[in-house]
């Protein structure tokens, strides 16, 4: 059984210790709270300003300033600040908290893309910051694709909007 880590790098391209290569430093420390809020809010405004309708649509059911601050305070706590999101929240579960989304190949890609985008534009993130972050992300988007996969295959149903399971 292939594992689903081993399917996020081979999808993503991106070794393992390279996913995790944000845990060498503590980003958080280096680069503060407000660079977090930064990159999520300019990664959303791209998000829900995309040409691409079929993506646009994904988040359609999601308050935006929420996104925000659900990735942000996910972002803090993921690599070295205080836990905010499960202060929050509860655990992060990313595949429960993501599987009734069409989490695809081609919908991580056009994430990754506007991530890759948020992150270059971004002035006050270092490039061997951007570089961990990057590889980061790459990694958990097809975790996540293969997770959602995983789940959506065991509960032997090919539905496409699984609201019927909360």
């Amino acid at each position: 059984m292939v594992s689903l880590e081993q399917k996020a790098s081979e999808w993503s391209g991106v070794d393992p210790k390279d996913a995790v290569a944000i845990d060498e430093i503590n980003l958080f420390e280096k680069l503060g709270l407000q660079t977090f809020i930064n990159l999520s809010t300019n990664f959303y405004n791209r998000v829900y300003g995309d040409e691409e309708e079929w993506f646009r649509s994904i988040f359609s059911n999601s308050n935006k300033e929420e996104a925000i601050r659900n990735q942000y305070e996910f972002f803090v706590q993921r690599m070295g600040g205080p836990n905010l999101y499960s202060q929050r929240k509860g655990h992060t579960a990313l595949i429960g908290r993501h599987h009734t989304f069409p989490v695809t190949h081609k919908a991580a890609e056009r994430w990754l893309h506007h991530m890759q985008q948020a992150l270059d534009s971004a002035a006050d993130i270092d490039e061997d910051s951007k570089t961990k972050m990057i590889n980061f992300f790459r990694h958990t988007a097809f975790f996540l694709v293969a997770g959602v996969e995983l789940k959506n295959q065991n509960k032997g149903t090919g539905c496409k909007n699984c609201s019927h399971h909360h």
